[in-house]
């Protein structure tokens, strides 16, 4: 009677210990629990910590809580400005309710992840160039309003939308560069101009206020020989007067101008019809036709 009584308490505490060994489950304390009898949502979310169950009869389906970095695979599209660009980016999301993300959706990590490839599509489409490479702020946010909307019946908030790359065809490179380095080259042309501005006014001031005290320039003069003097060199400067060459331009007789040669005036030649006269054209031994040189000097005038 003993014996039996102890071999009915053995299977009694053998089976307890199965029993509690199938129906125990340890829930972390960022997971939450969701309890399904006979495939029925049961009761409330269990919480961190030690949590019961009927074994066979129910299953219990634990929830990340954590936020999760998911990265999205390189996305090829064109831009508003048809530029074809690849685009990768990374999504930082989390569970906000662990049932919904049970129950409405199979696999709420996959979802998420085509849906961010869809809207990351999407987005280069409605996007310029310049926006994309300039302004990743606003299109970050703009990507995650378009995922948040659908995720969250999914029990799914959307953290944080990242855009991390954007790769360019080598031609489009190139054009850029090109670009960049022709907007520098303008900008240091005008710099430079504005610079050759100020400097053509100061010195402007700078002539007149030495125009006004003549011994302005010669101070002048002399902190330029100091600078050429500071130097270790064999430059010889002699400073000379301006005073003295003025002087000596005044004493220097004006030259008169140079000799022509004397015009001869000779009568108008006989015309068809007219009497010759023996005035009226030049013989042999005249000065217009013996010599070659003098001959420029004759002009033909009315008689």
């Amino acid at each position: 009677m003993v014996q039996e009584l102890l071999t009915a308490l053995a299977i009694t505490g053998a089976a307890s210990l199965l029993y509690l060994a199938a129906a125990a489950r340890v829930v972390r304390q960022y997971e939450r629990g969701v309890v399904l009898r006979f495939g029925r949502l049961r009761g409330q979310v269990r919480g961190p910590g030690f949590a019961m169950i009927v074994p066979i009869v129910d299953s219990m389906h634990k929830v990340n809580m954590q936020i999760v970095t998911m990265p999205v695979p390189a996305q090829d599209g064109i831009t508003r400005d048809n530029v074809t660009v690849r685009v990768d980016a990374v999504i930082y999301f989390k569970v906000v309710d662990p049932v919904d993300a049970i129950i409405r959706v199979e696999d709420y990590r996959f979802a998420v992840s085509q849906m961010a490839q869809t809207s990351l599509r999407s987005i280069l489409g409605k996007s310029d160039l310049d926006e994309l490479l300039s302004n990743r702020e606003k299109l970050n946010q703009g990507l995650e309003l378009m995922m948040d909307s659908p995720a969250v019946e999914w029990g799914v908030t959307i953290d944080r939308v990242e855009i991390k790359d954007v790769s360019l065809p080598e031609t489009m490179k190139r054009s850029m560069a090109r670009q960049a380095e022709a907007d520098r080259e303008r900008r240091a042309r005008i710099i430079n101009a504005d610079a050759e501005l100020q400097a053509s006014k100061k010195l402007a001031e700078a002539a007149a206020v030495m125009s006004d005290q003549p011994a302005a320039l010669q101070l002048r003069l002399l902190q330029t020989v100091v600078a050429v003097a500071a130097e270790k060199n064999s430059t010889l400067v002699l400073p000379f007067p301006v005073e003295l060459l003025r002087f000596l331009e005044r004493a220097t007789p004006q030259s008169g101008p140079l000799d022509t040669a004397p015009e001869m005036v000779l009568p108008r030649p006989p015309m068809a019809g007219e009497p010759s006269t023996g005035s009226s054209a030049p013989d042999g031994n005249s000065p217009a036709l013996s010599g070659g040189k003098r001959e420029s000097a004759v002009t033909w005038k009315a008689a």
